[in-house]
């Protein structure tokens, strides 16, 4: 009990004496490192904006936040009432490790391929990225389902990130029939997309005759549009596409299958004729 006493004595006494200093170190030390998780997020969120990668930009951010770290301590140190001078090297040395571990290993370490926020497909699963931890990624479905997915498996497997780039490319594929004008299809498919805001204007839309299947002649209409407005852009392009065409006549190709029926006593009627007769009876050509 007596040593106890002694110890809680000399703690007064230490207290006493710079009591108000630790305060003052502590709450430097809180604030500050409100302020730089503050600064660090508004960082991120300008790399963002910046035409470099996002693992450049990472090391960067760390980079400063590890002399922001630095300065931090030294202030709180020296107003403890620690000499500055053996403060400073101490910390310096610190500093210039800490800044070598980031620079030579952070290259090294696996960081996941998307950020919360993106819209990923990772294996079967399609969906938006809610929230990623050391083990797993919380990916929620666009009908509702959430999965906990393990961060091994996403580093061993194909990763879609569909909001990686800019801008993303749109494919509108539409089949005409033979006897329709191929010229004004293609160009009518092509004003759709140009007469869309939507639309960059570089490289711009261009339609192509993609090929000659037996029911159809299948056009591809091709633009690019912001990456955020993909699927509603498709959407959209592709409603008009079907208005447009049957406002200007244009009769969009389905499948097509001809049935022939013919009596026993009488010669058969071959495939290719559009009326068909048997039993005194008329027959059209049916679809499938």
């Amino acid at each position: 009990m007596e040593g106890f006493s002694i110890k809680i004595a000399k703690l007064e006494s230490t207290m006493s004496l710079y009591g108000r200093e630790v305060l003052i170190a502590f709450a430097i030390v809180v604030f500050g490192l409100i302020l730089i998780k503050w600064i660090n997020q508004a960082l991120k969120r300008v790399f963002m904006k910046l035409p470099i990668s996002p693992a450049k930009g990472a090391t960067v951010r760390n980079i400063i936040v590890v002399l922001m770290s630095a300065a931090l301590l030294s202030f709180a140190a020296i107003q403890i009432g620690l000499d500055a001078r053996p403060v400073m090297r101490f910390l310096a040395i610190l500093t210039l490790g800490a800044i070598g571990m980031v620079v030579v290993f952070r290259p090294l370490i696996p960081s996941l391929p998307f950020k919360v926020g993106n819209t990923v497909k990772i294996g079967d699963l399609l969906g938006k990225i809610e929230a990623t931890t050391i083990l797993n990624t919380r990916l929620r479905t666009f009908d509702g389902k959430t999965f906990f997915v393990p961060n091994r498996k996403i580093l061993d497997d194909i990763v879609i990130n569909y909001h990686f780039s800019d801008s993303r490319r749109i494919k509108i594929n539409v089949g005409i029939r033979y006897d329709q004008d191929l010229m004004k299809a293609k160009q009518v498919l092509e004003s759709i997309m140009i007469e869309d805001p939507r639309v960059k204007p570089k490289p711009g839309p261009v339609v192509y005759v993609l090929n000659l299947t037996k029911n159809c002649v299948e056009l591809g209409g091709r633009c690019w549009v912001d990456n955020m407005k993909y699927w509603v852009t498709k959407c959209d392009l592709l409603e008009k596409t079907k208005f447009r065409f049957d406002n200007e006549g244009i009769v969009i190709a389905f499948p097509q299958l001809d049935v022939n029926y013919y009596n026993k006593s009488e010669s058969p009627v071959y495939a290719g004729q559009s009326r068909l007769q048997g039993h005194g009876a008329s027959f059209e050509s049916t679809t499938e």
